[in-house]
């Protein structure tokens, strides 16, 4: 397939959204607020903020160019570049790294759904004893995960069969409005509660006091994995990016909406939590253990309010978690599409089948089976160590050093200022931070990730 025949988004607003929906997933409504309430809050935001700007967006530009000049999936896009030397297989272990995560990623996201019927069906109210076993449980059943994680995947496959424009586009276009507006109504629901002031406060009264080596990798690997770098995402959309999109204004809009979610949930969690006397520092645990928890507590004088607010937040969950999980898929339906030759709905049901079958096995991996176990660890975990802190970051550290010391100058500076009719603002800042801070950077977040720091 030529490029001249390759989709393109139809709009800057669709690329803008579908990047965005990319970028903006669990990470932004989940991972992000306990984040902050382990690392101090305000000051922590602060960090994060600074860490989008010297490396979030700084990666993101990367993956804009090789994406947008090869006009390829991700694989071949290295691939093409590479003159012949082996960069080609960062290509490759991007694609890898996607497809991972789209199976076991699926199965949070599956969690999702089943946490939406049940806070429909009644099922959240209670002691937080009977939360924390009702997520053990179902979790750990055989059974309803695997139905809920292939339910989101079909649910992914109905988008991404429909193409660019028509679905991943079409799709971004409603679900990203969508989901600034249920987070706005959350945050203004949270922030209306007796004692919210305090969680305010939290979040936006730095205490300098909590500043330390820990807080400053953990913004730093916060604002990598957040922005969805080095999973083949970013580069497979930026494919479909005309010559005409800037891409480093794109690539500030996109950091700006990805930290302005992140924010928001923290907006939406800490009054909430505050409210009720409860510091959401409690980790992955946090949406499904302790929030439940809290929206019982903080609405116990208005349970109509608080059966609407738990529905609204899962339904939150959710398009946060398809947007995202669109994109993973779009990578390794992309890839078989173009490279293996088949259509691209044969290539998408390739992966949803594939991705159904991973996914089940990670969420089996969670009920016990000791065949499931490897080096100690569930598949699923595995899954999320080896793409998490191993190929992801290896993958942005390597892309960093093909951008800034592998390709001609030129090139990266012709897609930069769209050959000359864009003035480049800081196109030097920008080679310097991926020549030389970025890379440093992602070796940063490495060492800390694997205890070497």
């Amino acid at each position: 397939m030529t490029s001249s025949e390759r989709s393109n988004f139809g709009s800057k607003l669709g690329i803008i959204l579908a990047t965005a929906g990319s970028a903006v997933g669990l990470g932004n409504v989940w991972r992000f607020p306990y984040m902050t309430g382990q690392n101090g809050g305000a000051v922590f935001i602060l960090l994060y903020v600074g860490c989008v700007l010297l490396l979030g967006i700084p990666c993101m530009i990367n993956e804009f160019i090789i994406g947008r000049h090869a006009q390829s999936n991700t694989a071949r896009a290295y691939a093409k570049l590479s003159d012949g030397k082996p960069w080609w297989l960062v290509g490759y272990l991007g694609v890898i790294t996607g497809f991972l995560i789209t199976g076991y990623y699926a199965v949070v996201a599956g969690w999702c759904l089943q946490y939406i019927y049940a806070a429909a069906v009644g099922h959240l109210h209670g002691s937080p004893e009977y939360i924390q076993t009702y997520f053990s449980e179902f979790s750990s059943n055989p059974v309803k995960p695997i139905f809920w994680t292939v339910i989101f995947l079909v649910a992914t496959h109905f988008v991404i069969v429909h193409g660019v424009r028509d679905g991943i586009e079409r799709a971004s276009k409603m679900m990203m409005p969508a989901l600034f507006i249920l987070l706005l109504l959350l945050v203004v629901a949270s922030c209306m509660l007796p004692g919210a002031t305090e969680g305010i406060a939290f979040l936006f009264h730095p205490d300098f006091s909590k500043l330390n080596k820990d807080v400053f990798l953990g913004a730093l690997g916060q604002s990598f994995y957040s922005m969805s770098l080095a999973m083949g995402c970013i580069c497979t959309y930026a494919s479909y990016f005309t010559r005409q999109t800037n891409l480093y204004q794109s690539a500030i809009q996109i950091g700006i909406i990805d930290s302005i979610v992140a924010i928001l949930a923290g907006l939406m969690i800490f009054p909430a939590a505050f409210s009720v006397g409860i510091n959401p520092d409690s980790g992955p645990s946090l949406i499904f253990i302790t929030l439940p928890n809290v929206f019982n507590q903080a609405f116990s004088t208005m349970p109509i309010v608080g059966y609407v607010i738990s529905l609204l937040f899962y339904a939150l969950l959710s398009l946060a978690a398809l947007t995202s999980l669109i994109s993973l898929h779009e990578v390794s339906t992309a890839f078989l599409h173009e490279e293996v030759h088949v259509s691209r709905r044969s290539a998408a049901l390739i992966v949803t089948l594939s991705c159904s079958v991973i996914g089940s096995f990670c969420s089996l991996s969670l009920c016990g089976f000791d065949q499931l176990q490897v080096w100690g660890m569930s598949l699923f975990d595995l899954f999320d160590f080896v793409t998490g802190q191993l190929f992801l970051p290896v993958g942005g550290f390597l892309t960093c050093l093909f951008v800034g010391w592998f390709l001609p100058h030129k090139l990266v500076r012709d897609e930069y200022n769209n050959w000359g009719t864009l003035k480049g603002s800081f196109f030097h800042l920008y080679l310097f931070c991926v020549k030389y801070i970025c890379p440093i950077c992602i070796l940063l977040i490495f060492m800390h990730q694997l205890g070497w720091l």
